[in-house]
């Protein structure tokens, strides 16, 4: 049986980086048999992939896909548009890795799982930020059990630039950046802390704080707040404290795990390449000397992968991202970010906007494994993305425009 995985990649720009990892990799493992970005100049970083055709439409792209056997989707497309497009791939009988976010509204978390279940296609969230090598070693100290009973994990993802960068990025008036609430972008910061700790978020609440450095470049993006963090409830009776994509003016996106018996962290400028491990005295485990010690990953515990990783971008995330696609896709191997840990991730981006513009209301986060949740959720499509031409946004995208 040939369990090659033949992929499509919607999205040449944020996909980019992708193609590569992918194009490296044994070509009876995994190959791009079709890219599709209906932007000429993103489609031409597809170029010189081999055997793979380049399409400027979804339609046709999957209707090649068929053709030649294509069985998967990367979704690469804009950040807030990936449920329909995932829907789409799934009906036409293909498996979905979905990069940043699964859905932008409570309706799409519904009908993303709903098709899930209905077609029994695989689908997988691509968030890489927590397999990279440090916070792979946080994981590793986790397992270990000596950090005792988890209280609280922090996270915050740092991702600044230049008013000119800003402006670059945002090349239309509705393009989605410009619109985007701080919590929305959520994966980054969330999601090694519940891979970390095996965790899922039960209830949210959050606030924002204006920026006023952002007013300069308002004239092109509204969602002018610096940062949102979000506060949760998790289901392991820890709480988590986190960010979305922040703009402030910080060096590094940074993690930290704080049990009653120890703690690891990592995220410090003179440590780049280290996690810190610390224990009081009196709770250091036998055989242990020293209570505050920076570490090595231990590239040893996660086997040969995991020097092969180094090699790869993200810190060796993107590496991992690959490796578990193919193990999912053509070995039945379910990796850690599933649909239901997707849409979880979505939804708390989601009510913890709503919370920022309700003074930090708790909202409880839906169980979207259980029908009965779903259904209580499943019209809800209140959205601070307006379509190409400025219509259909229901919520203001920064705090400044009033309160929900």
């Amino acid at each position: 049986m040939d369990d090659t995985v033949r992929l499509g990649m919607f999205g040449a720009w944020r996909g980019s980086a992708y193609l590569r990892e992918i194009a490296s990799r044994d070509r009876d493992e995994i190959r791009i048999v079709a890219v599709c970005d209906k932007q000429a100049d993103k489609l031409e970083r597809a170029q010189g992939l081999e055997d793979a055709r380049l399409f400027p439409d979804f339609d046709s792209f999957l209707e090649y896909g068929r053709s030649v056997g294509m069985n998967a989707v990367f979704l690469a497309n804009y950040f807030h548009q990936h449920a329909p497009f995932a829907i789409r791939a799934m009906e036409a009988g293909m498996d979905v890795v979905s990069e940043c976010t699964a859905a932008a509204t409570l309706k799409e978390c519904v009908e993303l799982v709903r098709c899930v279940e209905r077609t029994g296609r695989k689908y997988m969230l691509a968030e890489n930020y927590p397999f990279s090598t440090r916070n792979m070693e946080m994981k590793r100290i986790v397992e270990g059990g000596t950090l005792g009973s988890l209280l609280y994990a922090e996270g915050e993802y740092n991702h600044s630039g230049t008013l000119e960068d800003l402006r670059e990025l945002t090349p239309f008036r509705y393009h989605w950046r410009a619109w985007m609430p701080r919590t929305y972008y959520v994966t980054h910061a969330m999601g090694p802390l519940m891979y970390l700790t095996g965790s899922m978020p039960k209830y949210v609440s959050a606030r924002a704080a204006h920026s006023a450095l952002l007013e300069e470049i308002r004239d092109f993006r509204p969602n002018d707040d610096g940062m949102a963090r979000m506060f949760c409830e998790m289901d392991n009776g820890m709480t988590a404290s986190f960010t979305g994509c922040t703009a402030q003016a910080s060096d590094y996106s940074r993690y930290r795990l704080v049990g009653d018996r120890g703690s690891v962290e990592l995220g410090y400028a003179d440590h780049a390449d280290e996690v810190r491990l610390f224990y009081e005295e009196y709770t250091k485990p036998a055989g242990v000397t020293e209570r505050d010690v920076y570490l090595k990953p231990d590239l040893d515990y996660w086997g040969e992968a995991a020097k092969e990783a180094l090699n790869h971008g993200h810190g060796g995330g993107d590496y991992w991202i690959v490796q578990n696609l193919v193990d999912y896709f053509a070995r039945g191997k379910v990796p850690f970010f599933d649909v239901y840990k997707g849409v979880a991730m979505s939804a708390t981006a989601i009510l913890g906007w709503r919370s920022c513009l309700n003074h930090g209301e708790n909202f409880r986060i839906p169980d979207f494994s259980r029908e009965e949740e779903r259904r209580l959720v499943e019209s809800d499509d209140l959205t601070p993305f307006p379509d190409e031409n400025g219509a259909g946004a229901t919520l203001p995208p920064s705090t400044r425009y009033g309160k929900y």
